[in-house]
Order: C-alpha cells, then structure tokens, then sequence
C-alpha cells in the first residue's frame, strides 16, 4: 500500500533523474504531490518538463498507481508526447496509464461504462460533424423550417456552444432559445438529442455533458470515480470550457489532489467555448491551493521578453507574472510603419531576403497573421521573389474553398468550355441540382461533343428534367449569361462582388453567423482586393494559374505562414508580425462582438505571438488598408503604443505609430471607450460594403441565355441522322412512343403512356 503522505523532506536532496535540470520552482511543483496545486507556467518556461517529470515522481516514489492517475491533455499529439517523456523517465510502467489522454477519449471510456444512464448502449456510434449537419438537416426540413434563413451549420455551432457550457436542453433560457428560428432552439435541440439516442450514438460535445450528467445525478458513480483517482493532472487549463471545468472540479473535489499547468496570459480560444475565468478562479475552487509561478523562460532574449510582458501589464484579468531570461543581449523588438498592404509583403520579402543573405534558415523564419486574409499579398509577393513558403493550419490563399469556388465561377464566366468549373459551382451555393440532373448534362454533353454550359441550356427547352430543376437551372444559365454580358464593361474586381452577391454565396455564408464563415468572408473580400490590380478577367485567371503553378519543392527551405491561433506552442528565429493596425489586430469583429473581454483577449493573442520569436521580432503596420474594395486610413494598433519603449525600435516615415499611442491612451480612465471610438471610425469609413448589383433585364426564353455561351462555344446543334418523323424510340424517363415532330436535335415524341413531350435526340434510343 503506497503512502499519500507528501515526500518532499524525504526525495529533496536525493538525485533523481527525473528532476536533472530543472530550475527550483519547478522542482518545487514536481515534489509537492499533495493538495491543489497551480502551476502558472509562463510562454517559453518548461512547463511540459515540469508536468511530466511531476508524473514521473508520482510513479516513482509510488504514490499511485498508473491506473490511479488521471492525466487530461487537449490534444492527441500532446497526450502523446507525454507518454513518450514518461516512458523515457519510468520505462514500461507509462504503458499501465489507462487514463492519461484528452477529454474526448477519457470522457468517451468512462461513457462506455455509464451508456445505459443517458439512453445509450455501450457501443455508441461517435458521429462527426458531416453526420451531425446531415442529420441536423433532416430535422429542419421535418418541421418545416427554411434552412436556408437557418441552415444546419448554425445550429449546429449553436447546440456545441449550448453543450461546452453544460447546457441540456431544458437549460436554456430565453435568450439562447430565442437564438434559433425565432425561439425553436430549445426544440431543435431535444429533438437532436432524441435522435442521437434511437441511433445510439453522440457526437463530440456528448461525452463530456453526459458524464457531467452522470456525475451529477448519481452520488454512488461519481464516488467512485473519485476513489479511483488518486491524482489528478491536467495540461492547458487555461483552455478548459465550462463543461470540462465543472466535470474536473467534481473529479477532484475528494481528494484535492489536482494539479493544473497552464498560463491565463495564452487563453486565446474563447471562441471555441474556452473560459480563461476558470484558471483565474482556482484558488476559489480550491482553497489553500499552492501557486508556482514558472517565469523562467528559455526561449527569447530579454527585449522580447519586455516587450511582451508590458504588453500584457495592460490587461486588468490576469494572476500575474513576470518572464526573465538568462540569454544576454538580442535586438529591440522593431516596429515597421509602410504605406500599404503591397508594400508591407514587399518590405517582408525583403528582410527575409536579407536574413538568408546572413545565412538564416528560412525554414526558422514565420510570419503570423490574425486574419487568414492577410496572407494574400504576402504569398503573391513571394511567388515574384521565388521565395519558398508553407501554409500552416489552412490552405494557400488560391486553395480554399471559398476562393475555389469564386475562381470556378470566374472561370465559367470567361471559357464557358471550362466543365470542371461547371461541375464545381452548379450546386454552391445549395440550390436543388443533384446528381441525377448533372448525370443528363454529362450524358447530353458526351453524345453532342459540348461543354455541361451549352448542355444545360439547350437541355432547358425540353421536358427532360423536373420542373424545379428546370427552373432553377433556368435561373444560373441567365445569371451567366448577364454576368458575361457585364464581364465586357464592369471592373474585373467588381464583377466578382456582383456575381459573388447575386449567386447567394455571399448569402448563404452570411447565413452560418459563425466565426468561420466570417473568416471565409473576409477572404473572398481580399480576394476582390486582389483582382482590383488587373485590367480584365483573363489578366487575373492567368495570374492565379501562375501562382497555383508555383509549387516549390518539397526538399526546399521553406518560410512558414500562419495564424496566431495556429501559432501557440511554437517557436522561430526570426518572427514577422504583419497588420497591427485597429480593426486588423484588435479585429473590429471581435471588439463588437464581445466588448472589453474580447479586447482583454486579443491582447492576450498580441503577446502570445511575439513570444514566439527566439532572437528577432519585427511588427509592421500599415497606414494605408482597403477595406470592402475602398481605401482607407488605418492607424497603427493599440497595441504597439503599449509596447514599453525601452525594449523596441521604430522606423517608420508616417506620422504616428507608438509614440503616438502613448501619448493618446497613457493616461485614459475608461480603455473601452476608445473601442466604441474605433468601433466608429472604422464604420464611417468602411463604406457601404458590397452593394447587390440590379439585375438587366432578359428574355425568359432559354435560346437568348445560350447566346453568350454559344458565342464561346461555337458549337452547332446538329441532328442524329438515324431518326425521322415516325420512328418508335426508347426514353429512359418517358418509356416508349412515336417520333411526331423534329426540329434539329429536338423531338416532339407521343409517349404511350405520359402523352407529348419535348426531348433532345441524345436521351432517346431506336426502339428494337
């Protein structure tokens, strides 16, 4: 039987290889193994060799068994890191550790124990989030809801926020029913649950909310539960949400033995359900518990240490902390000020150009941006350069979604020969043209040698698609045929916005209300912007083509582009911070969407990147942005006026920038005020955004929208000649008849059984 008693006096002086290297206050975390303990491990600290040389003491002194640690992690790559670190210190015992890994995979092991206590079996399905919309659709359409106003994806992100902060159903309030189809929220949300159940399955934000459930309802489990672990762990507390807050809390409410790392100064993920209030109330929770700050960092040289640390000061919800560092000398934190967007890629490719001259590896240099959108002039720049690089956590600019989809219907636009633009974009947004309807274009297309575009339309003059999809194939073929018209006079940038808005692309994103359909939106927005630069369509398309064409090779040192949100956890030597500008970084979204809170954590998200950089930092701002295709004055962001002046190093032309800043907000009462300030100086300068452009008018007859796609196709519409007036044919849909009238490849067939209809000769077959 292994004793709980704290071992510190006793292993103190003794030379453990577990605690070889490490500074006093993490030893101090390791040995003290009893009670709650906060280990606040600042950017750069070595909070991983703290956490798991603390799990290696706990099996080497025998305090637990492997089955008796609960070690909670966020992410599989971390869970498994830790074992390997583990299985370096203690060998073969990590592999008896059933319970070190994240929250889905810990919480999905205890459900399969517990199923029959929330209407599941023990084999539950775990569906994804394909599953979970496909079957959230099904739901709308059942009760009569337009899912187009409420589609699937918003629900969905809706019933995930309901269930990261520990909401059942009947929970929600007023407020949250009301957030959904005009207070059906609460509905939707039972009727989900209910379904899940008859399919015995779950989707990812069950398996927590139902042991939570669990937990609370039956004092015997949650008893049990609480004997069987011993200690507690859990890794980036800082990123817990609500329902994994409350489902540790009950966990360790026994024994106390709960140690939790994390760093209030990174919580950036409030948009994933995260609560920083959660690590800042620990203390509460547990009283007596034992703070360790780690500041010791082992990453960067002091001015970006103070750079980063006088940023965050400016933050009023924080523990508090301050990083240090042994590391002599390194370069003042520089604070670039240019003109615009352009010359702020260029200047970027120029310094990198630079640093490699010096001998620096471009696979240790990263830009980071907060917008995805950012990386559009960045890569074009580096495509003029030759400049290898890599997108981490998303695509390349060219290769999401959103800009595929904009590109194909540029493409349709310009060669409506293109069928695999036609393919991409004839059903996105969703308009009701299955596969079914594109299998008789194809079919159409292949016996007729024409493109899917010219297919299509002369397929419109006849009875051979439903009328729906007749109609709705009606409308697109129109829309191209005004868009090509317009494609002859208006701006190829504003073309985009014009298609883009009278598509409903813009729409139906606009419709998801999430933060990533706002991101999406602000790409296509950048991608506008991009076209603005050349003089006509085909000009841009063989831009694109270039730049797609441009791949370096895999061998090759390559830059790293990234968000910052994608950033945490990593380091680089050489760090450039693009678009610290107000509206840009503060985002303006965020600001309007959650007040002071939100500018608390993107400054949060400032300091996180520039404790990325080992050696070099350099910010830049812009004084000049195009927002919404019109160009307006930007100022430089706030929180470069936070920076202390003594740890950077400005060069800019333009008026303005940090010390400006500091002489503007070094003394206000009210911080947020000059939110609301920016709030409205970004609107009054936005503009009107993108206007939906009035449709011409057009002839409702289907031979007028072939004219401009047969004008591009030059194909002729030439007959079969194995078919006359009177022969017996065949046709999949209509069965057989009679040959009664032919106009080119038009027929006027009597069907035996469904009367006259008017068919294209490819469709029909010689009746045997």
């Amino acid at each position: 039987m292994f004793s709980n008693r704290s071992r510190v006096s006793q292993i103190a002086n003794q030379e453990q290889s577990w605690l070889d290297g490490l500074n006093p206050p993490q030893r101090e975390a390791v040995l003290t193994t009893e009670g709650p303990v906060l280990m606040l491990a600042g950017a750069g600290t070595g909070k991983t060799a703290a956490l798991t040389a603390r799990l290696a003491n706990l099996l080497r002194q025998r305090l637990a068994w492997p089955s008796e640690i609960l070690c909670v992690t966020f992410t599989n790559k971390a869970a498994s890191e830790m074992r390997e670190r583990v299985g370096a210190l203690i060998g073969p015992a990590v592999e008896g550790m059933p319970w070190l890994g994240t929250f889905h995979s810990i919480a999905a092991k205890m459900l399969r124990r517990h199923a029959e206590l929330v209407g599941l079996q023990s084999n539950f399905t775990i569906i994804d989030t394909d599953d979970q919309l496909r079957l959230l659709k099904q739901l709308i359409v059942a009760e009569g809801v337009d899912d187009k106003r409420w589609p699937a994806k918003l629900l969905a992100g809706l019933i995930d926020r309901w269930k990261n902060r520990g909401y059942n159903p009947a929970d929600l309030d007023a407020l949250e029913n009301e957030a959904y189809a005009n207070g059906k929220g609460q509905r939707f949300y039972a009727l989900y649950q209910n379904r899940l159940r008859e399919l015995n399955a779950c989707d990812f934000g069950d398996l927590t909310l139902h042991m939570l459930n669990i937990f609370r309802r039956e004092r015997d489990i949650l008893e049990s539960w609480q004997q069987r672990f011993k200690y507690v762990m859990v890794d980036e507390y800082q990123d817990t949400n609500a329902v994994q807050y409350l489902w540790l809390r009950l966990l360790a409410q026994n024994r106390k033995n709960i140690c939790v790392v994390g760093d209030d100064d990174q919580s950036i993920y409030s948009w994933r359900g995260a609560e920083v209030a959660n690590i800042l109330r620990f203390e509460k929770d547990f009283p007596g518990a034992k703070v360790i700050k780690l500041e010791q960092n082992y990453r960067s040289t002091p001015h970006i240490l103070g750079a980063a640390s006088g940023l965050i000061a400016e933050n009023s919800e924080r523990l508090g902390k301050t990083l240090w560092t042994e590391v002599d000398g390194g370069d003042k934190v520089r604070v670039i000020g240019v003109w615009d967007a352009p010359e702020e890629a260029r200047r970027i490719g120029d310094e990198i150009e630079r640093l490699e001259r010096e001998g620096a590896a471009l696979d240790r240099v990263a830009i980071l941006v907060r917008a995805q959108f950012q990386t559009r002039a960045i890569e074009d720049r580096f495509i003029q350069i030759g400049m290898g690089y890599r997108i981490i956590g998303g695509f390349r600019f060219y290769e999401r979604a959103e800009i595929r989809d904009a590109l194909a219907y540029l493409r349709q636009i310009a060669s409506p020969q293109d069928d695999l633009a036609f393919e991409r974009i004839y059903n996105t947004p969703k308009r009701g043209l299955g596969d079914k309807t594109l299998e008789k274009l194809h079919r159409h297309a292949r016996a007729r040698g024409i493109p899917l575009a010219l297919a299509s339309v002369e397929i419109l003059d006849t009875d051979e698609l439903p009328a729906r999809a007749r109609g709705t194939l009606t409308a697109l073929m129109r829309d191209f045929a005004r868009w090509r018209d317009e494609a002859k006079t208006l701006a190829p940038a504003e073309l985009a916005r014009t298609m883009l808005d009278e598509s409903g692309y813009t729409a139906a994103l606009q419709a998801e209300k999430t933060a990533e359909a706002a991101g999406r939106l602000e790409n296509l927005t950048e991608l506008a912007r991009a076209m603005e630069e050349y003089e006509t369509l085909g000009d841009f398309l063989e831009h694109v083509s270039l730049v797609m064409d441009n791949e370096a090779t895999a061998d090759e040192e390559k830059v790293t582009i990234m968000t910052i949100h994608a950033a945490k956890g990593l380091e680089f030597e050489n760090l450039f911070l693009p678009g610290w500008e107000e509206g840009v970084f503060p985002s303006q979204r965020s600001l309007d969407e959650g007040g002071l809170a939100s500018l608390e954590e993107e400054r949060r998200l400032a300091y996180v990147a520039i404790t990325r950089a080992r050696r070099r930092c350099t910010i830049l701002h812009a004084a000049n942005r195009q927002i919404y295709g019109q160009w307006t004055s930007s100022i430089p962001s706030r929180f470069i006026g936070e920076l202390p002046a003594d740890h950077i190093e400005e060069e800019t032309t333009l008026s303005g920038g940090a010390s400006m800043w500091r002489a503007n907000w070094s003394e206000r009462d009210d911080p947020f005020a000059h939110v609301a300030q920016a709030s409205a100086n970004r609107g009054a300068s936005r503009g009107p955004g993108w206007q939906r452009a009035a449709a011409q008018p057009f002839d409702p007859k289907p031979r007028r929208i072939a004219e401009s796609t047969r004008s591009a196709a030059s194909f002729a519409a030439k007959p079969r000649n194995d078919i006359a007036v009177g022969a017996r044919v065949f046709h999949e849909k209509f069965g057989y008849g009679t040959v009664a009238e032919q106009e080119g490849n038009k027929l006027e067939i009597d069907f035996d059984g469904t009367g006259r209809k008017r068919v294209i000769d490819s469709f029909v077959k010689l009746a045997g």
